[in-house]
């Protein structure tokens, strides 16, 4: 039986959930002038998390500064975001759509993959989609966008067509027609960088794309991406809907500074504050990491950056630390202003047997006590049942930890933080959405506090957030190409 599979996206979502709400309280509709959603315009760091349709024909795009598109519009419409009405306004979406298949597998908060092979029988699937589409904006107030094809691939392809409120098709046999014509960049997983090499190369359109042979393709991109966008441009992927998560590669966190930084002793505060981020996941995920990354970023946003191989696999945030404080030591002079710092760790196993030493630092036992500690106030700060639980007990003893003296390996105490400086997001990197989706889904999973925003990073990257209240802790980025 041929497979039959929808795409439903929900058009500028941000922007049309703040809509409605707003509507609901008998204001104006922000869709129908130039708005964004994002944080506080004041705030350097603030980016466009959505933009309506108006403030995209002046050009404003997500994830540019806020700053930027107040100098485009000066009389924009700037939103704050509210997750929980969001996270409601999802849960209804999703609901609908399940309603129409069991097998349903969310991409991001504001888009699924519906399987309706044995769903839509004899009826014509795409009175079937415009059915689902109708629905949602008749019981939710809000429109959606339906790709119907013959697999995901096409099917997310469709839904990116004319927008708002659309239904389109993409079968198979429509390939040749309706994307062979579009540009190499409107291919799935094509990002500025692999675009920019096939344009050197003359091929510009995905059809130009698809008359490439692997191995033509593979001098330009590598053997095994040249695979999928040969497979892609032709409309081929066998790839299932399945709400199955898959584990995470690396994981890495960072800090963007509100002003640059140069103090030795703040830069190591940062270092020291993100490698306990990194190391606490890599334990509460059962990993152990055989290799750390760390870089800086400079105030003209040039980047350096070291790469290195630990002993064996660890999860001790002393040993993550020491490595990263070496590597710092080699790229950063020790005065030049900078604006980010970052650490990741990859090359993950669950293996738990280590390798005796004779050399082992004697300190070893007291990091590991350190991380236990650590992590327990992790788990009460995260999770506010037992949070509200803790409070009703009698006072705790200081930790021990406290009056740690700072050597090459020691940790120092964790500094409060300053104010307007907040913990960088984590960032993940993967070859495709399914496996950014599936890791992200994983941690809510894990956490439930955290929610899930699909948005597009400066390079036109697909990158699914994960936000606590409204702030950004983890980034799930797709960095195909």
């Amino acid at each position: 039986m041929p497979r039959i599979i929808f795409h439903i996206d929900v058009n500028s979502a941000f922007v049309s959930w703040s809509a409605v709400k707003t509507v609901m309280a008998g204001g104006p509709d922000i869709r129908l002038v130039p708005s964004v959603v994002s944080g506080d315009p004041n705030d350097r760091r603030s980016i466009v998390s959505a933009a309506s349709m108006p403030a995209k024909k002046l050009g404003i795009r997500t994830a540019i500064p806020v700053s930027m598109a107040l100098r485009i519009c000066p009389q924009l419409v700037i939103v704050h975001g509210d997750w929980e009405w969001y996270k409601r306004c999802s849960e209804g979406f999703i609901a609908i759509c399940r309603s129409y298949s069991p097998v349903l597998q969310q991409f991001s908060i504001d888009e699924c993959f519906l399987d309706m092979t044995h769903r839509c029988g004899v009826q014509d699937p795409v009175e079937v989609a415009t059915r689902l589409k109708d629905e949602i904006k008749s019981r939710l107030g809000f429109t959606v966008n339906v790709g119907v094809g013959s697999n995901k691939l096409l099917a997310k392809m469709a839904s990116d067509f004319e927008k708002p409120d659309k239904v389109h098709t993409l079968w198979e046999s429509e390939v040749r027609e309706k994307m062979w014509p579009l540009g190499v960049r409107d291919l799935l997983w094509v990002g500025k960088k692999t675009e920019e090499r096939l344009l050197a190369y003359g091929i510009r359109t995905i059809g130009d794309l698809a008359r490439l042979s692997v191995g033509q393709l593979t001098r330009l991109v590598g053997q095994k991406f040249a695979v999928q966008l040969h497979q892609n441009a032709n409309g081929r992927d066998d790839s299932p809907v399945e709400t199955e998560v898959q584990e995470a590669k690396s994981y890495s966190a960072e800090r963007t500074f509100p002003k640059d930084l140069a103090d030795p002793k703040d830069i190591d505060r940062a270092l020291f504050n993100v490698a306990c981020i990194v190391a606490h996941r890599i334990r509460r995920a059962g990993f152990r990491a055989s290799t750390v990354s760390m870089f800086i970023k400079y105030s003209d946003f040039s980047v350096a950056q070291r790469q290195c191989q630990t002993g064996q696999p660890t999860d001790i945030t002393a040993v993550i630390l020491n490595e990263a404080r070496r590597m710092l030591s080699e790229v950063w002079d020790g005065v030049s202003p900078l604006r980010q710092v970052g650490l990741g760790v990859s090359k993950l196993t669950h293996e738990t047997t280590e390798q005796m030493s004779l050399f082992e630092d004697p300190k070893m036992e007291y990091y590991r006590e350190w991380d236990r500690q650590y992590d327990a106030e992790r788990a009460r700060a995260e999770d506010a049942r037992l949070l509200a639980y803790e409070r009703k007990k009698p006072a705790q003893s200081s930790s021990s930890l406290s009056s740690s003296p700072l050597s090459p390996l020691t940790l120092p105490v964790a500094p409060p933080q300053e104010e307007g400086v907040q913990e960088g997001p984590l960032l993940f990197r993967y070859p495709d959405g399914e496996k950014a989706l599936a890791a992200a889904k994983s941690a809510v999973r894990s956490d439930p506090t955290l929610r899930i925003h699909h948005v597009k990073l400066p390079d036109n990257s697909d990158c699914f957030e994960l936000h606590r209240k409204g702030e950004v802790v983890e980034r799930h980025v797709v960095q195909a190409g």
